[in-house]
């Protein structure tokens, strides 16, 4: 165990499409987290941010861009991007500077203005750019990939259409309740079935969005929060950030390459799956441990992948889990209890800092009608492009 940090605040600007900058979503989360902390930021040694490609210079060096916004006070400052995994990556680094004593508060800030349609690359000729090339020589859009992690449950699991379709009608649910999403409607299973195939087998509902939105979070040493009045905080003691082992024998987004074991054996598990274990490993817990999972719901039947992943079943028993309820809210381990991405859509710097939000008003029995009964521990799962990976546990 590398030691605890404090989450002392936790904020967020709204998912939705608004048509504005960024910078204005991450500095409203911001400034919401640092009211939920009781701090100013005059009191922040160091900012974080996640930063998002889309948004030109100011997108490279977010965490420059956020601090500027919220006015120049001298704080260390660290910009990182790692796609989907960037705010896990932000976290990780702000928990390095607390556990080293370069800074008792840091603000970790994330938010983007995402485009409509799915992602693409940036512009420009990149033949030796994986994600370039999946678009320029196979066509293959991220619904694509979406499409094909599906089918593959369906042939190897024995999953169906109706599995996937029940994960959007309990998230849909949870996310009516998330005055934070984007979509705050529910969904029935019927109305999955009727919506347009994007990727066989998945429908549009199927399929998260892409957003506007921003996170904040205000983590500080255990050593601040007891001074600052805190004496339970909500506390992060794992975060996992592992890359991939060879040889990788399973298509994953977006390698596609495929790496011969005829020569090494394969990895014991998934990549995925040693995102989790890593963080397991670290917090000194054990899936048998958690109260709630917030996971990256790309599509539905990544979520059913999720639950294998994070040790919650058996491989191939994530469709028996969600059929037996164990995943709902009232169930063995409640998964996406926000909505998840198919409530609030892809902000891509944001998302991973939303999870660990979702995890901290759990954890402080502040979730309102989502509220897990009891949440103790909480774990966060995504990844990034080339083998980022993503996952935080908390727990109070």
């Amino acid at each position: 165990m590398t030691g605890e940090v404090a989450v002392l605040g936790a904020g967020m600007h709204p998912w939705g499409k608004w048509g504005r900058s960024f910078v204005e979503y991450g500095t409203a989360a911001a400034r919401a987290a640092l009211a939920d902390a009781g701090l100013e930021w005059r009191d922040v040694g160091s900012v974080v941010g996640a930063g998002t490609v889309r948004g030109g210079y100011p997108g490279y060096v977010a965490g420059a861009t956020y601090a500027k916004a919220l006015g120049w006070q001298g704080a260390r400052v660290t910009s990182v991007y790692a796609a989907c995994a960037s705010g896990a990556q932000a976290v990780s680094t702000a928990r390095a500077q607390i556990l080293s004593g370069l800074a008792d508060v840091v603000l970790v800030v994330g938010a983007d203005a995402a485009p409509k349609g799915f992602f693409r690359p940036a512009g420009g000729d990149r033949p030796d750019d994986p994600d370039w090339l999946r678009f320029r020589v196979l066509g293959a859009t991220n619904p694509t990939y979406f499409g094909l992690y599906a089918r593959r449950r369906m042939a190897v699991h024995g999953d169906t259409m109706e599995d996937f379709a029940q994960v959007k009608v309990k998230n849909s649910a949870l996310g009516a309740l998330n005055p934070h999403a984007r979509y705050r409607k529910r969904v029935t299973a019927e109305e999955v079935a009727a919506s347009a195939v994007v990727a066989d087998p998945l429908r549009l509902l199927d399929i998260c969005a892409t957003s506007d939105g921003g996170a904040a979070l205000v983590l500080s040493s255990m050593d601040f929060a007891h001074r600052h009045g805190v004496s339970r905080p909500v506390r992060i003691r794992a975060v996992s950030t592992v890359t991939p082992r060879y040889p990788n024998t399973v298509l994953d987004l977006p390698d596609i390459a495929t790496d011969s074991a005829q020569a090494v054996e394969p990895a014991t598990d998934t990549f995925r799956a040693s995102i989790a274990r890593a963080a397991y490993e670290e917090a000194g817990l054990g899936p048998e441990d958690l109260s709630l999972a917030e996971v990256y719901d790309l599509s539905t039947a990544l979520e059913l992948q999720w639950y294998e992943d994070l040790g919650l079943c058996g491989q191939g028993e994530g469709a028996k889990l969600l059929r037996e309820g164990a995943t709902a809210p009232g169930g063995r381990i409640p998964v996406n209890v926000s909505g998840g991405l198919a409530s609030f859509g892809e902000a891509v710097p944001a998302q991973a800092i939303a999870q660990v939000c979702e995890l901290t008003w759990q954890l402080r029995q502040q979730a309102g009608e989502r509220q897990v009964t009891g949440a103790r521990v909480g774990i966060t799962a995504n990844q990034g492009l080339f083998g980022h990976g993503s996952a935080v546990v908390a727990l109070r």
